[in-house]
């Protein structure tokens, strides 16, 4: 699918099962991140099992929000909630792909992988203080290369976006002028001063595809998607990594997700010579108390099966699936906290 239309991507397959408990479209929203294996997943899931989900991909800020607001029956964000946040709430968060966040550029006559940014040249990309492609910061991380004497656009999402989340939180640990003037949140104060915002990865996918000279952060499925040109990422071991579902998955190894309450984990700058530094999860937020538990239990159905038979088709988008280990937690905490209006267990 080519999102680089769309400034708010939705799918919607109708529920059809037969004898099925009810007659409406599950429902979500949420983070753009995981748009396109939600998609991939859903349409498959309708074709094998009738049953369809409505998903709206409107950033996870408003995923959040219409949760809370109990609009949709799921929410969901790359943003994760503290503990402190869900115990307030009354709801769970479980996690559902990891996947990397990519710098991409449009630079004529540049291919992807071509460039190389240290963390701290993006940031200071990002704070306006290097605001020329030929700026000799850039120049000497790039020998050879021939970086054009063209301004810098910066591209940002415009609405609260998990995947802002994550690029930020990296900045914020690989950069102190950063953390001190712009910190780590879902929507910052952008103080580049020659800037645009785009709403979703859709939209910064498209502004980048338009404006010459420009860089923005996508999740990697919508730079292929998109033919985007990424860069390479100075880790934390010092190389200079490419983007794939194997530095994804290098940088997901040391995640310890037992001792995360309420799955908090953040899988920035993490050790690793193959790690891709720009790596997170994404989160499906659901209250712990059910008042339709036909609808509950068939979400709880969806995403069982796609933790049992999705992995090739995330793999195939560059996402990585849960490891077994970690699904085994996810069922563990749908046993002990879902439950019906009654408090009977929603899950078995």
């Amino acid at each position: 699918m080519n999102c680089k239309f769309f400034a708010v991507a939705v799918f919607a397959f109708s529920v059809c099962a037969s004898g099925g408990a009810f007659a409406a479209d599950i429902t979500g929203a949420g983070a753009t991140f995981p748009y396109p294996i939600y998609a991939k997943w859903a349409q498959t899931y309708k074709e094998k099992t009738g049953i369809g989900l409505n998903y709206q991909s409107i950033g996870s800020g408003g995923g959040i929000k219409q949760i809370r607001a109990k609009t949709v029956d799921f929410g969901a964000t790359d943003a994760p909630l503290k503990f402190e946040e869900l115990k307030k709430d009354g709801m769970i968060q479980f996690p559902t792909v990891m996947g990397g966040v990519v710098p991409v550029v449009n630079l004529e006559g540049i291919k992807p992988g071509q460039v190389k940014l240290t963390g701290k040249a993006l940031a200071d990309i990002y704070l306006g203080n290097i605001r020329k492609w030929n700026d000799a910061q850039l120049a000497a991380l790039n020998p050879g290369v021939k970086l054009p004497a063209q301004d810098i656009t910066v591209v940002h999402r415009s609405d609260g976006s998990g995947t802002t989340f994550i690029f930020t939180n990296y900045l914020s640990k690989i950069s102190s002028d950063w953390k001190a003037k712009v910190g780590n949140s879902t929507s910052v104060s952008w103080p580049a001063p020659t800037s645009t915002g785009g709403k979703g990865n859709e939209g910064v996918a498209s502004f980048v595809q338009r404006i010459k000279g420009s860089i923005g952060y996508v999740e990697y499925a919508y730079a292929k998607q998109n033919r985007l040109t990424h860069v390479l990422l100075q880790n934390r071991g010092g190389r200079f990594v490419e983007p794939s579902a194997k530095s994804f998955q290098a940088a997901a190894a040391g995640a310890d997700w037992k001792k995360a309450p309420g799955f908090y984990e953040i899988l920035t700058d993490e050790p690793g010579n193959e790690s891709w530094p720009i790596t997170g999860a994404t989160f499906i937020l659901m209250y712990k108390v059910q008042a339709d538990p036909e609808r509950a239990r068939a979400i709880l159905q969806f995403f069982d099966w796609a933790y049992r038979e999705g992995d090739q088709m995330a793999l195939s988008l560059d996402y990585i699936p849960m490891p077994d280990s970690v699904v085994k937690l996810i069922h563990d905490e749908w046993r002990s906290q879902l439950k019906d209006a009654s408090g009977k267990p929603l899950w078995k």
